[in-house]
């Protein structure tokens, strides 16, 4: 978590949270957010807004789902994977208490 939180800022502002990038996290193949939850992403205008919205949607998912949007932003927006990963691409530790937590 503390990793998110300080790293979570800076996500705010560099992810871009397009409407592919989003229809990507929310395709069946991924499926690391609901389409419900995409629609609610899409209807906001700014950018800020988008990935504060998809963080919160993240941090409420399994470790699967965090995984497959890990997955999705590597393919997609790959520099800024390094903000989320360590130790060879484990996630942090932190990060998955955070979202176990929250289950």
């Amino acid at each position: 978590m503390r990793t998110l939180s300080l790293n979570g800022v800076q996500l705010l502002d560099l992810i871009d949270s397009n409407n592919a990038f989003i229809a990507a996290l929310a395709s069946p193949d991924v499926g690391c957010i609901t389409w419900t939850q995409r629609e609610h992403i899409i209807e906001l205008v700014h950018s800020r807004d988008r990935n504060d919205k998809l963080l919160e949607f993240l941090t409420r998912r399994s470790v699967a789902d965090f995984q497959k949007f890990i997955n999705v932003l590597a393919r997609e927006q790959a520099h800024l994977v390094p903000l989320l990963v360590t130790d060879g691409g484990k996630i942090v530790d932190k990060i998955l208490n955070a979202i176990i937590s929250s289950i």
